[in-house]
């Protein structure tokens, strides 16, 4: 069978988060949605995105495709009726189309005669950024029973100490776990391959450290919180969502947060998650172009892809930031920072994109990377696309 993982119209609620990347490639628990389906599929998947950036992520028709919606995390339950489906057939839960099992012939047909078959089955499904750390908690659970089932985990060294459930601790091989404490009592704690928690960590689960993740001298975690591969954390982190090749490597406190790749934050940087009159936090929607409302009372930070702070940055409770701002300055930021903006509390300016490219290149440069024609061009289309945005004084 042909899988492909489509965006629905949660691409655009889900904006900055999304601007770099489908859907699917969104982190929540510890993989990302198209790693969870392909670990259950047991099969590789293509994608149907904007058309920017399929050249990075191509769709592959054939004559018998399986459409599967990429907010959308799977289980165990769902796959099963996904697998079930007859040409013609589409699996819905609500308003929400699920999946469309088709011919390529019948996807190319501006008809749609597809029979309707309705599930019950309860299932995660990311509609604004604000559900990615709403909802880690209970996909990292997920996702840590799906990646440890029949699998030993590597042994914990003496120098640390557990309390809790052992069986509810997994360190992949080459993990380096040193002098630390981990509390499994809440929930499971994952640490990944070549990882390392540096001496004096403190770790609440549900969490998870993907594959070379640091964890800094002291940090404090809270669950639920993830690490992206390749994310250097310091300071104190509750339910915070990193998706990778990011850095906080200071103190400084970050709660009820998502944090895009490529991102740096500042020594010092502390994000406000709750309001001093505990009301629910109203957050900037790029799509609606407005305040909306979030439901939660407790609510962070959103910071798009390679986007940076300064030292001693203060950002307000509920606070959105584009893709590649460079923020600084005192006193408490903006609640909404646009994409591709430079300066702060003093007013902002607009950070060029040969700068900002040159910026971005280095940061692959230090993880030992290079930035792809490709990722310059996709970052390229976004400043242009977000100049309708800008908000600057």
């Amino acid at each position: 069978m042909n899988y492909i993982l489509f965006d629905d119209a949660s691409r655009e609620s889900l904006k900055p988060l999304t601007y770099i990347r489908p859907v699917c490639e969104v982190r929540v628990g510890i993989l990302t949605i198209r790693e969870k389906w392909e670990k259950y599929l047991q099969e590789k998947t293509s994608t149907m995105t904007e058309d920017y950036l399929t050249v990075k992520y191509p769709a592959e028709l054939s004559d018998a495709m399986m459409l599967i919606n990429g907010s959308v995390c799977p289980n165990l339950a769902l796959v099963e009726q996904i697998k079930s489906l007859k040409t013609g057939q589409t699996l819905v839960s609500g308003d929400n189309i699920i999946a469309m099992y088709k011919t390529k012939e019948e996807f190319l047909s501006e008809e749609d005669n597809s029979e309707e078959i309705k599930t019950d089955v309860d299932f995660i499904k990311i509609t604004n950024p604000w559900d990615i750390f709403v909802m880690n908690d209970r996909a990292l659970r997920e996702d840590f029973a799906l990646l440890t089932k029949g699998r030993k985990s590597a042994a914990l060294s003496d120098t640390n100490r557990l309390i809790g459930p052992a069986e509810d601790l997994f360190i992949e091989e080459g993990a380096v776990v040193e002098c630390s404490i981990f509390n499994t009592k809440e929930g499971p704690i994952y640490i990944g391959k070549d990882a390392e928690v540096m001496e004096n960590c403190v770790v609440r689960g549900p969490f998870a450290m993907c594959e070379h993740s640091v964890l800094k001298l002291s940090a404090k975690i809270y669950g639920a919180t993830t690490l992206g591969p390749h994310s250097k954390v310091g300071g104190e982190l509750a339910n915070v969502v990193i998706f990778g090749y990011s850095n906080k490597a200071h103190d400084g406190f970050i709660g009820n947060s998502v944090i895009g790749q490529w991102c740096n934050i500042g020594a010092d940087t502390n994000a406000s998650n709750l309001k001093n009159t505990y009301e629910d936090v109203r957050l900037w929607s790029i799509e609606k172009n407005t305040f909306v409302p979030t439901g939660q009372t407790f609510c962070g930070t959103i910071m798009g892809d390679h986007s940076k702070c300064g030292i001693n940055t203060m950002f307000n409770t509920g606070t959105v930031i584009g893709v590649s701002s460079n923020i600084f300055g005192h006193g408490y930021q903006r609640n909404f920072i646009p994409s591709f903006a430079w300066g702060g509390t003093s007013g902002l300016k607009t950070f060029e994109p040969d700068k900002a490219m040159e910026v971005a290149e280095k940061m692959h440069a230090r993880r030992g990377m290079e930035m792809s024609d490709v990722d310059k061009r996709i970052l390229l289309h976004v400043y242009r696309s977000t100049l309708k945005n800008k908000k600057l004084r």
